[in-house]
């Protein structure tokens, strides 16, 4: 249990059975009446954004989420296989879970694992990473330097839009986010 005065960005909170992640929050004194806290929370595994505001004080029950460095190591049917970093446990992640990270997932790449007793919340990437260009379309003469974009699809299979010059066998950087186009790697 903490009180909503202590709490903090990242904090993951158990309301109502289901987890909640703080996205941001503000300790607001109005002139009259009470203080309170106005805060943006995330839910964990649907990833659905509401905003709720606490009396200021209020207890509010913390779930433990355990957050641990694992790499990637293959796919095995559905299931993504990461490995503990620390103690070499290897751990099956349903598809399910690993959502859109799996657009942007290489073997042998880092990747943080949020766990709750014992089960896996989601897979966090860096937020970017280097892919290489295995297919797209060559650019048209006289393109090169005009804002134009075209798609392209990166060695994980993802699709993304990069600028009109890129060739096949570019190293991009990609925003692992919302899978933008961040430049070229040489």
């Amino acid at each position: 249990m903490a009180s909503t005065n202590d709490l903090k960005n990242g904090m993951v909170l158990n309301i109502d059975g289901q987890l909640w992640s703080v996205v941001e929050f503000q300790h607001v004194k109005p002139g009259k009446g009470p203080a309170f806290v106005r805060t943006k929370l995330k839910n964990v595994l649907s990833g659905k954004v509401v905003d709720k505001t606490f009396n200021a004080g209020v207890k509010v029950d913390t779930a433990n989420v355990d957050r641990s460095d694992m790499q990637y190591l293959y796919k095995d049917g559905n299931d993504f296989v990461f490995m503990d970093t620390k103690t070499y446990d290897q751990l099956p992640i349903a598809a399910e879970t690993v959502g859109k990270a799996a657009n942007f997932l290489l073997e042998n790449q880092e990747a943080i694992v949020a766990q709750h007793d014992g089960t896996v919340l989601y897979v966090e990437l860096p937020a970017s990473v280097v892919l290489e260009i295995s297919h797209t379309e060559p650019g048209l003469q006289g393109d090169r330097s005009s804002g134009g974009t075209k798609p392209a699809t990166l060695e994980t299979g993802a699709e993304i839009q990069v600028p009109l010059f890129l060739e096949q066998g570019t190293k991009v950087k990609v925003d692992t986010r919302d899978g933008s186009y961040l430049g070229r790697v040489s």
